[in-house]
């Protein structure tokens, strides 16, 4: 599995991703280079940067967002995938690879139903469209709070790109995603359409904005010809079959790491430099270098009278980015559980 089990999560402290799906760990990794190319403005004032800029005086409001900085607004982010996201936007291709496509029934007395009834598996009923899904599709795998990365990428077409952290210093504005590319073999319509976009499930917030920049920016899903070299539909017929890794690779141009299990591959589970950059605490870590740096008062007041993240993401300053959530979970993504039991100072 690569996401954390629920009752691992406590005890994490910060220091171990939670979900590790490729899709996951790229927006993380784009959330720690937007970060660290603040730092780098902000400790450096004639410093220029390709990917942010300083927001001028007069495009701070209550409407548009007091975030110091800004995504150039000529540029666009763009994102591939090898595979089709778990979760709803891959059901079709799931009830085609099985010999008999009649979906599972659910069962209402398995374990893991009575505990977290109204939130499915990956795999589980895959009759049940539209829904709202968890990581890991196994029913014999421990439990989560995780959800697919359907159900995170339809949410971040409200909230933007930017994590917690990086929405603090980040405009949302120019952060939401512009197209979601697949290969052809990974492409059903369908389901792409009902998971994503106004036509399916996200119908209800269609024309729903939000003050601090927010607004629902469905992005375009395309498709290629082109199969990734190392798919498991690229191998040749004769090679033995292509497994999943456990490894998850980093990279953006100011950090290049792997990851095992949410933490730095060959570091022991208790030792604390096996923290991954982009986890919690470091990217936690990171911003606090940022506002130290650009000593923002309004912004170091309330991180200040926090006595930890979670009383700090309870705080005023993402109010408008928790009103979103909670509408779109609401209206579109019914059956969102919220998987905030991590916790650090």
């Amino acid at each position: 599995m690569k996401c954390l089990p629920v009752n691992q999560v406590a005890q994490a402290n910060g220091l171990v991703v939670h979900d590790w799906h490729a899709e996951i760990v790229a927006l993380r990794a784009l959330n720690h280079h937007l970060l660290q190319e603040c730092l780098e403005i902000a400790t450096s004032p004639s410093k220029f940067s390709p990917i942010v800029r300083r927001r001028e005086v007069d495009e701070l409001s209550e409407q548009d967002g007091h975030q110091p900085f800004s995504i150039h607004d000529d540029l666009q982010l763009h994102m591939y995938s090898s595979e089709a996201p778990c979760g709803d936007a891959s059901m079709e291709l799931l009830m085609e690879a099985q010999a008999d496509p009649t979906p599972w029934p659910i069962d209402r007395l398995h374990p893991a139903t009575k505990e977290l009834p109204g939130l499915l598996r990956g795999r589980e009923s895959f009759g049940e469209l539209g829904i709202v899904r968890r990581k890991p599709a196994r029913a014999d795998s421990p439990q989560t709070l995780s959800k697919s990365c359907s159900d995170k990428l339809a949410l971040k077409q409200c909230t933007s790109l930017l994590s917690s952290c990086t929405s603090l210093l980040v405009s949302p504005t120019n952060a939401y995603l512009a197209s979601f590319t697949l290969p052809k073999s990974q492409y059903v319509e369908r389901a792409c359409s009902r998971s994503f976009s106004a036509d399916g499930r996200m119908k209800p917030v269609e024309s729903q904005k939000w003050t601090g920049g927010y607004s629902f920016r469905p992005f375009t899903v395309r498709t290629t010809d082109r199969e990734f070299k190392y798919s498991r539909r690229s191998k040749p017929a004769t090679s033995k079959e292509l497994r999943t890794s456990n490894i998850a690779a980093v990279f953006n141009p100011h950090l290049q790491e792997a990851l095992i299990l949410g933490r730095l591959q060959g570091r022991q589970k208790i030792d604390p430099k096996g923290a991954s950059t982009i986890c919690s605490k470091r990217m936690w870590q990171l911003t606090l270098q940022v506002l130290a740096a650009l000593g923002t008062p309004k912004i170091l007041h309330h991180v200040s009278d926090s006595s930890s993240v979670r009383k700090w993401k309870e705080s005023a300053l993402l109010a408008d980015r928790r009103r979103v959530k909670a509408d779109v979970t609401a209206k579109a993504l019914n059956g969102w559980v919220p998987n905030d039991e991590d916790d650090f100072e």
